[in-house]
Order: structure tokens, then sequence, then C-alpha cells
């Protein structure tokens, strides 16, 4: 019975089995919020997903209408599916999130210039498919370099912390 007393998570939190996640993201975007959204995807895409092949390096998510869509997410062909029965692998797919979320960050995308990114890829505990989405602002090129200076100071003084004892 020790297993079913679980902790609370943080929402957006990634749980579950990560199967993409975007590492180019926090390097090229400053992320200022996340938010966990559900997918729609076909049956063929789902087992494509079990097999772990996924890329959502190159994918944006863009708001159309009263909807959000991940735009340029490659999930490949299964390889067991008919002909007919396959998807499309860069097809366009609908996000599901509540229409005030859809709202919120509609509005925050146009007031202050900012994008919708997927960040991370995964099935949470219920094994249905999540995308965490981060609200972002992009870098400039001095923003990108100083936070490149950041970390090589924190390995360099993480490893001189460990060399003394």
């Amino acid at each position: 019975m020790a297993g079913k007393n679980r902790g609370k998570k943080a929402k957006g939190d990634a749980t579950g089995r990560l199967l993409a996640e975007n590492r180019k993201a926090r390097y090229n975007y400053q992320i200022e919020e996340t938010v966990e959204a559900g997918i729609a995807l076909t049956g063929s895409e789902v087992k494509s997903l079990r097999e772990g092949r996924a890329n959502i390096a190159e994918s944006y998510a863009s708001e159309e209408g009263n909807e959000i869509w991940l735009i340029n997410a490659y999930i490949p062909p299964y390889s067991h599916a008919g002909r007919y029965n396959n998807h499309e692998p860069r097809r366009k797919r609908k996000l599901l999130l509540h229409r005030r979320q859809i709202g919120k960050l509609a509005g925050l995308r146009q007031k202050e210039g900012m994008t919708l990114i997927p960040l991370r890829l995964y099935f949470n505990d219920r094994g249905m498919a999540k995308l965490a989405l981060g609200l972002a602002r992009g870098k400039k090129m001095h923003d990108k370099r100083e936070t490149e200076k950041k970390r090589d100071w924190d390995r360099q003084k993480a490893r001189l912390l460990r060399d003394r004892g």
C-alpha cells in the first residue's frame, strides 16, 4: 500500500516516459511560463510514439480561430500499419487546452510578442500523450553568450569544489 500514497506533482511536470525533447528551446528562447496540453492523435500516431520515435525540435504552436495547433512535429509512420491506415508524418495536430488557457496564451502572444514552443512530449502516468508547451520570448545573441558564460562558470565552479574536497 506504500506505492499508492504519492505526493502531488506540479502541473506541467513530465512524470511519465519522455518521448521527445526540444533541447535547443532553452538556449534560443527565454521560457516565461509552461503549460501542459493534450494532443489529438490517431491510432497509428500513438503506436509510433510508443515505439519511441518522434521529433519536436523544429516545431511550434500556432493559434487558428479559437484553437491551438502543433505544427511541423514529426511522428514517423507506424511500420505495422496498413497503407491506408497510416498517418501523415508532419500533419497539424490539435492541442487540447481549456478555452480560458487558449485565450490567455493567445492574448500574451499578441500583446507581448511571445511565441509558443513545445518543450517535451511524453506519456503521463495514465498513458496519455502530453506536450509541455512553453510561452517564450526569443533571446538575442548577447543573451545567448551570457547564458553560455554562466553555464561554463557553473561547470568550472563545480569542478573546483569537487577537487577541493
